[in-house]
């Protein structure tokens, strides 16, 4: 059996669909669906059995977890990075993976858990070394605190334990994220419904819209968790981007373009764009100064030398087929 947690949320989902699509249905989801808009999620997915995110980590505490488990991709976290509630924070995202790596431990069984490229801060270099890591929020200090003891203890694991810093994910299944949903998300909803996209002003001595993110599909996360899964011996903490960092205004294009190219119209430039009034920039909102990544992009170099061979979508064909889906998907209901 493999565990799969925040198996409801954009990740884990993708994660199971992607083990079912393998022929394995063997597999107990864990998430919290008191918000029950998650749920659509696990509707088209194939699992033994499913375990509310509390009750789960009880019965790991106290060592009353179903024999048989082969490995946990514990994708579940509290990932709003404006949550103020830092002992929530903390019990949720590190006292809970520490936990639950105590059991995986115990258990002998590979641990595969979701960090966060929020671990860098304001940063500009990108590189999982200790001397680049200066969160900016409760919810980056969660993060790298929990890469702070796997740091500390490898090379004495008894089992496979791989953290895997996300960049700015975006794809199917994240409707449910609400504000924390990707910016391709909000654009495509925001384009259909208005003909527009809103984008921040200029920050951080970037101009309108030029806010640089390493943005990587869901697709890709799920090929990298599933490289890992396939080779139990490699252990480590790995950068999980594209490698390029690309603006929000490029977002906003592959979105806008995307559905534009589905309805028969003519791609339009940047240029464009802006002239027509599409792109929209509004004021650089007062409580994210400070607190905000103007710039990420990630080192790759550590990943590829764990053996990762696959290429990343880049925006414009990783959006594209995002925005593919989302229209075929919307068009069928």
């Amino acid at each position: 059996m493999i565990v799969v947690t925040g198996a409801a949320g954009l990740i884990g989902a993708n994660i199971v669909k992607a083990l079912n699509a393998r022929g394995e249905s063997d597999i107990l989801a864990v998430d919290n669906l008191t918000r029950a808009e998650k749920m659509p999620n696990l509707a088209d997915c194939d699992i033994a059995d499913y375990l509310d995110k509390q009750d789960f980590i009880e019965r790991a505490r106290q060592d009353r977890l179903p024999s048989g488990i082969s490995a946990v991709l514990h994708q579940g976290a509290c990932s709003d990075t404006m949550e103020q509630d830092g002992r929530y924070m903390m019990e949720n995202n590190y006292r809970y993976s520490l936990d639950l790596l105590e059991w995986c431990q115990r258990r002998k069984a590979p641990y595969l858990y979701a960090s966060s490229a929020s671990v860098y801060g304001g940063g500009r270099v990108f590189k999982e070394a200790r001397e680049h890591e200066r969160p900016l929020n409760v919810y980056g200090y969660s993060k790298f605190l929990f890469d702070q003891v796997v740091r500390r203890r490898m090379g004495s694991f008894a089992a496979q334990v791989a953290g895997f810093r996300y960049f700015n994910v975006y794809g199917p299944g994240e409707s449910h994220k609400g504000r924390m949903a990707s910016v391709a998300f909000h654009f495509y909803n925001q384009y259909l419904a208005s003909g527009r996209v809103r984008l921040f002003e200029g920050s951080g001595g970037y101009g309108h819209g030029e806010q640089v993110r390493d943005f990587v599909s869901v697709e890709d996360v799920v090929k990298v968790n599933l490289f890992f899964l396939d080779n139990p011996r490699v252990s480590g903490i790995f950068n999980v981007g594209t490698g390029r960092g690309q603006t929000f205004n490029d977002v906003a294009c592959a979105t806008v373009n995307a559905v534009r190219r589905r309805r028969g119209e003519a791609v339009l430039t940047l240029a464009q764009l802006r002239d027509t009034g599409v792109l929209e920039y509004t004021p650089f909102p007062e409580a994210l100064v400070g607190k905000y990544q103007s710039f990420t992009q990630a080192d790759v170099s550590a990943l590829r030398a764990a053996g990762y061979r696959e290429p990343f979508l880049s925006v414009g064909d990783g959006v594209a087929r995002y925005v593919e889906y989302r229209l075929t998907k919307e068009a069928g209901r």
